[in-house]
């Protein structure tokens, strides 16, 4: 299936896809919002434009056949920031058959040459969540940019480029904090024109943050520092390590080094995922098992102090005592009434 958009801003582009699928478009204080209709897919698409020239718009549907939505404006497009939350889009300019898959957690930055538009593929039966912040630059121009002081060189030439002398393509990994701000959009806290306010104040965020990771990616031999998806995958496997090897002494350092990242990235992600350090988890899940055995086996306090990979029984018995509120014998006395 194929869909035509030739208007702007993002309410007509949502008018154009309405007609094309021949569904009623809803209309809630400047958010407009189709649902796909049955015989063509799941789901909805949902866009809002505001006086700054920005506007929003997300995809969360599946299609039953292939879709391409294809941008050919007899005018300038917008510069668009895409990223896409679940399943794959891709995308292409219109005057190339290259496409470039947008996979779950990838965003791209791109900008088309002239009146050069894009096209966008959604696969069959797999659904898909893709937003785009739509700037269109000669109306985003006319706000108090401060001529974009220390905005990194090449977006500060795409924001000021208002008749699109050039094209650009960029692709990477969006952050954690960008997936949280997509559900917060998603959210139904608001309704009416506190909603339109706080769509505007979102869309805005997102933008500081898809220009803070362009800036984090290009940052040249320096450490990333913004936390993506990647980063949280990478908790995960180090979760895993430390269940699996409750008896050992694992440092940081060798956790990181396995899982391919560096010490500050995984507390980092450690802190996000769970509010502590990969120490205070690792203690956390020791002592979890410790107070498992003493209830459910026939160890001793020493065995158990080895089982979990300590050599301090006084110790043990402090962070458990700190942990639980009583000492490690109380287990012990409470396994022994019970059998008894």
């Amino acid at each position: 299936m194929r869909i035509d958009v030739k208007t702007l801003p993002v309410e007509e582009i949502i008018q154009d896809i309405s007609e094309s699928l021949d569904v009623p478009v809803q209309n809630g204080s400047g958010e407009h919002t189709i649902e796909l209709p049955k015989h063509v897919g799941e789901g909805f698409i949902r866009g809002i434009s505001f006086d700054s020239g920005m506007g929003f718009i997300t995809y969360n549907c599946k299609f039953y056949e292939d879709v391409k939505i294809c941008f050919s404006l007899n005018t300038v497009h917008p510069l668009k920031f895409i990223f896409c939350s679940a399943g794959t889009v891709g995308h292409s300019f219109q005057d190339t058959e290259k496409v470039n898959d947008i996979k779950a957690y990838q965003n791209i930055v791109v900008s088309s040459s002239a009146h050069n538009g894009h096209v966008l593929y959604f696969k069959a039966n797999e659904p898909t969540h893709v937003s785009s912040l739509e700037i269109i630059r000669s109306v985003f121009a006319h706000r108090r940019n401060y001529d974009f002081v220390n905005l990194d060189p090449t977006l500060k030439e795409l924001f000021k480029d208002a008749v699109a002398e050039r094209q650009f393509f960029y692709q990477g990994n969006y952050s954690i904090k960008a997936a949280d701000i997509m559900n917060e959009i998603n959210t139904k806290e608001f309704s009416g024109f506190l909603r339109s306010l706080y769509l505007e104040a979102k869309t805005f965020q997102m933008l500081v943050i898809q220009i803070s990771q362009y800036e984090d990616d290009e940052s040249g031999d320096k450490l990333p520092q913004i936390l993506r998806q990647s980063d949280i995958q990478k908790v995960d496997y180090v979760v895993k390590r430390i269940q699996g090897d409750l008896g050992s002494n694992l440092t940081v350092e060798s956790l990181a080094k396995e899982a391919g990242t560096n010490v500050n990235k995984l507390q980092e992600g450690f802190k996000y995922v769970y509010d502590l350090t990969v120490n205070k988890y690792m203690q956390h899940k020791k002592l979890e098992a410790a107070k498992e055995m003493l209830m459910t086996t026939d160890k001793n306090i020493s065995e158990i102090v080895t089982a979990i990979g300590l050599n301090n029984r006084s110790y043990f018995s402090k962070i458990f005592k700190e942990k639980y509120g009583v000492n490690p014998k109380y287990f012990l006395k409470t396994r022994k009434v019970l059998e008894d």
